[in-house]
């Protein structure tokens, strides 16, 4: 999740600036919940490893030490459940908030990849383009 998760926070990113675009990216909750279960650490040094994206060698123990992984209790599968339920809840008025003014982009699916086009080229298109120096 991102920023501002709230209604309070929204609030009071308003007193600092004025906001002209948001991104909203609508993952399902399956999804979420898989990727988050995903991640176990080595709790001495805390290298995180994802069973998906980032696994280590040996399933369950860290690379360097050989020592076992732990998932955090907030990690678990149950506990993943519940904080999604309660960032949806608190996150609901926030996206009404944005979809009330027209400012608000949403983009569905499931990987990085094939959202990340759609993103892209909204930002390129409200945002200018750096030059160098040479092309000015």
């Amino acid at each position: 999740p991102g920023f501002p998760r709230t209604l309070g926070q929204a609030k009071a990113l308003d007193g600092i600036c004025e906001l002209d675009l948001v991104i909203s990216l609508n993952i399902p909750f399956e999804t979420l919940k898989d990727r988050l279960s995903a991640r176990w650490v080595h709790p001495a040094s805390g290298r995180v490893y994802n069973m998906d994206f980032n696994p280590p060698h040996t399933q369950g123990v860290d690379d360097l030490t050989g020592e076992p992984l732990v998932q955090r209790e907030d990690d678990k599968p149950e506990a993943v459940a519940a904080r999604l339920r309660k960032y949806k809840d608190a996150a609901k008025p926030v996206i009404e908030l944005y979809k009330s003014r027209g400012i608000l982009y949403s983009f569905s699916g499931t990987e990085t990849n094939k959202i990340w086009p759609y993103v892209y080229t909204l930002l390129s298109s409200r945002i200018p383009p750096i030059l160098s120096d040479e092309e000015h």
